[in-house]
């Protein structure tokens, strides 16, 4: 019998595949997509950053105080407003499964939450396009070496 290891391309592959929708997903968050969380009934908005996001939920984090640790508890409801201008949103919303403290690099604080989104909203179907169209772009999309040839038709 042979020794030789076999390799799994395959798996390699849909790594290399998330780590490419990962990247995208970091500018599209800090650069594109502004989003707010609407936090009350009297519409107050709270600003946040987007961490991840999957077609089933997502993960965001605000600067710690005890104010956002009150108002981002697990099971709450959260209206997030998902800014693609400056005057359009989408509107989702979010149940929390977890909320935990975070500490970045930098040694900032933030609550971290996670929770899954209401896909029966109308506006989940927009999103549900944009979150397949970012790992579609992770998928197919190909690093510029100046080269002109076209590699899919």
């Amino acid at each position: 019998m042979s020794d030789k290891k076999v390799f799994d391309f395959s798996e390699k592959r849909r790594e290399s595949i998330e780590k490419k929708r990962r990247t995208f997903e970091r500018v599209v968050f800090d650069e594109f997509l502004g989003v707010d969380a609407v936090i009350d009934d009297n519409g107050s908005g709270h600003p946040l950053k987007l961490i991840d996001i999957s077609k089933e939920g997502c993960l965001f984090q605000v600067p710690f105080s005890t104010s956002a640790k009150n108002k981002f508890s697990a099971q709450a409801e959260v209206t997030l407003k998902l800014f693609f201008t400056k005057t359009s949103f989408l509107p989702i919303v979010v149940k929390l499964r977890h909320a935990t403290e975070f500490i970045d690099k930098n040694g900032e604080a933030y609550w971290r939450c996670g929770g899954e989104f209401d896909q029966t909203l109308p506006s989940f179907k927009a999103l549900e396009s944009f979150i397949e169209f970012m790992y579609k772009y992770a998928e197919f999309s190909c690093r510029d070496n100046a080269s002109h040839k076209v590699y899919f038709l």
